[in-house]
């Protein structure tokens, strides 16, 4: 079994790091535009990166399965990578796989919605 939590606190570091770089390092060399997209991979990739942090405390406890936590990993490095991608040049058409991350979060989150349920965790 993956150490999620371990893989959760690497997502926080390198959310922290590129958030640095776009505020600081990228501020004079993009438009206004690619700015927004870098600042929204960030948002994005802190966000989740704290799900995952509680998903990994989730499947220690046996109270979620890891598809979750893969489904949230995958979809944070689609959807944020992509971002990325343009604001470092990619041609604007990378944009198209900006989605498919965003759809493989919201799956992540329902599926752990799902999971919880199945498992009889939830508690009323």
């Amino acid at each position: 079994m993956l150490n999620w939590i371990g893989i959760a606190a690497i997502n926080m570091a390198i959310a922290v790091a590129l958030g640095a770089f776009g505020a600081h390092g990228l501020k004079n060399m993009v438009s206004a535009q690619q700015l927004e997209w870098w600042q929204t991979a960030t948002l994005y990739w802190f966000v989740h990166a704290l799900g995952l942090l509680l998903v990994g405390v989730l499947i220690r406890l046996k109270s979620a399965t890891q598809t979750t936590a893969w489904l949230l990993q995958i979809g944070i490095l689609i959807f944020a990578g992509s971002l990325y991608a343009m604001t470092l040049g990619a041609p604007r058409w990378f944009g198209a796989i900006t989605p498919i991350g965003g759809v493989l979060m919201l799956t992540g989150w329902l599926w752990l919605a799902v999971s919880t349920f199945r498992l009889g965790q939830v508690k009323t």
